[in-house]
């Protein structure tokens, strides 16, 4: 089980939003790297980054920000927003991303998600699977499509993907705790290895969702409640700590 910080970008500050509305973000810093240096330096594993200016717009204003971050914190870092094309893949790669998180690609055109995994493997491309009310979001979750779950998960399947980030968009930023059944089922019926994120808020969330690795729950985002503090990361990890 691995806790992976967040680290959301936007207009080059650190922020976070709510079930990923502008209207409620919040600034954290104005400084990301400073902010990503920070969760490594209390000991996270890997990183989350997100161009939310690249989700909402399509614009990739922040690659000096990115590029920093993976040339300053020494673990994997997986880099998302405004993923939708292969120049744009493998300029995430380029910037010294470990792996690369696509999200409306799949929908709009899942050959390139296709060629992604062909050129650089499945462990390295993760699907961010973001539901609201068992549909699938797209476009930073402004727009909510007509695909379930489920047909979106065989469609991935086709894909070849077998790595997925699941987000609950009615739980994200609120500070209410995941929905662990969501989770569950979604690794159950996927088979693949799920990343949970959205509403991650205790300690006690984080054992919930570590009760979920035999069934192929691997990580755990968590964003603002690091930033609120309500979650503390050296406490968290000190359960995970390998002896």
């Amino acid at each position: 089980m691995v806790i992976i910080p967040a680290v959301d970008i936007r207009k080059g500050n650190c922020v976070m939003l709510k079930q990923g509305k502008i209207a409620d973000e919040t600034i954290y810093s104005k400084d990301p790297v400073f902010m990503a240096k920070l969760w490594r330096a209390k000991g996270a594993e890997r990183l989350h980054i997100v161009d939310l200016d690249g989700s909402f717009s399509g614009t990739q204003s922040n690659n000096e920000i990115i590029g920093n971050i993976c040339l300053t914190v020494d673990v994997p870092v997986q880099v998302g927003g405004g993923i939708r094309n292969m120049k744009r893949i493998d300029d995430i790669f380029t910037l010294g991303a470990s792996y690369a998180i696509l999200g409306t690609v799949a929908i709009y055109n899942p050959d390139i998600v296709r060629q992604a995994i062909d050129k650089y493997g499945s462990d390295k491309i993760i699907v961010a699977l973001d539901i609201y009310e068992d549909k699938v979001a797209i476009g930073g979750w402004k727009e909510i499509t007509p695909i379930t779950t489920s047909e979106m998960i065989e469609k991935l399947k086709s894909m070849g993907v077998s790595n997925i980030i699941y987000t609950d968009i009615a739980k994200d930023g609120m500070l209410r705790g995941p929905n662990i059944e969501g989770l569950k089922s979604i690794a159950l019926e996927s088979k693949m290895k799920v990343i949970a994120s959205g509403g991650v808020t205790t300690v006690d969330d984080i054992k919930k969702i570590a009760k979920l690795e035999k069934n192929g729950v691997i990580g755990a985002i968590v964003g603002k409640a690091l930033y609120t503090e309500d979650f503390k990361l050296e406490e968290a990890l000190r359960l995970f700590k390998k002896d």
